[in-house]
């Protein structure tokens, strides 16, 4: 049995000016020849992760199913943690099978002092080859924590404890050799993309203090679809409420909360601007997700023939 490592660059891979391949992560990471399972390593490329792409996750997804068709028990990948909240929420939306996909990344680059990478990496392929971590979907493990990818935020720019969970906490832990999964969320349904996700735009747009809309002029002319990041529970200036319903009456527009926990509400408040207003205006209720999350989401749908309000009603 094996795990099959992608490597895509990121803080754990650079070294001063070198960049480190599969094979130099691996060979720093004491404990990873006991694992039991080999580490078969494909390096993809090397970038920060804020140059990755949709399309590019998913060619790498397309890669690691052909691994576990060849017998490979679980896939790790390596990335920069700038987007990787972003691109496993994208692999648990597209990845169909039991075995686990994790990934992780380092926030210290190995000329530090106290490198993360080496650990994180140690962990993340425990947890791909535990037995007890299949049918999880994509699972986020940094500092000996599991997380679920619908779940995990990264939380501080610096500290190497940035990824968390805020609405459940992590799902499971790796302590000594061990991988203990403490609840097991249901894994919801996924998305099946037939088309070029090139050909769907889909903006992100938050709210701030005093907002006219003006940034949303001529939106629907470049884009197909909306996710609002709104005030706490779903709310808007009044002056920008008739701007998103005339929005939602010609694409999907999306509300979501730009705390960063919590989900946006239904029916509490009633005043123009309001998610109660804003629901009834058309807008989708985004639920528990956040705005990078949703707008992952909705770029997805919009490459299918799914009902959009359908799905986005899992995260309600």
């Amino acid at each position: 049995m094996s795990v099959a490592l992608f490597t895509l660059g990121g803080t754990i891979s650079v070294a001063g000016g070198r960049r480190l391949t599969g094979a130099d992560l691996t060979g720093a990471v004491p404990g990873l020849s006991e694992l039991g399972h080999a580490v078969e390593i494909q390096d993809i490329e090397s970038v920060p992760s804020g140059n990755l792409s949709m399309a590019k996750v998913l060619d790498v997804v397309d890669a690691a199913s052909k691994a576990v068709a060849d017998g490979a028990s679980g896939v790790v990948v390596t990335q920069g943690t700038d987007t990787l909240e972003e691109t496993a929420f994208l692999v648990d939306q597209v990845w169909p099978h039991s075995q686990p996909f994790v990934l992780t990344g380092a926030m210290r680059n190995p000329t530090l002092a106290g490198p993360d990478g080496p650990a994180n990496l140690l962990a993340a392929a425990r947890v791909a080859c535990s037995p007890a971590a299949r049918d999880l979907g994509a699972l986020v493990v940094f500092k000996e924590e599991i997380h679920a990818a619908r779940w995990v935020r990264k939380t501080h720019s610096t500290s190497t404890a940035t990824f968390a969970s805020p609405n459940a906490g992590p799902i499971g832990h790796v302590v000594e050799d061990r991988v203990r999964v403490l609840t097991r969320p249901l894994r919801l349904d996924g998305v099946h993309v037939r088309a070029d996700l090139d050909a769907n735009r889909v903006a992100l747009y938050t709210v701030t203090l005093d907002d006219d809309g003006v940034l949303l002029q001529g939106l629907a002319e470049t884009h197909q679809g909306l996710v609002v990041a709104a005030f706490g529970v779903g709310h808007v200036p009044a002056a920008l409420a008739p701007v998103l319903g005339e929005l939602a009456a010609v694409m999907p527009v999306v509300l979501t909360s730009r705390t960063g926990g919590g989900s946006v509400l239904r029916h509490t408040y009633k005043s123009v601007g309001s998610e109660s207003d804003l629901l009834q205006r058309g807008l989708i209720d985004g639920g528990f997700l956040d705005p990078y999350k949703a707008r992952v989401l909705l770029r997805l749908l919009l490459a299918t023939d799914d009902d959009i309000s359908a799905a986005f009603a899992q995260y309600q």
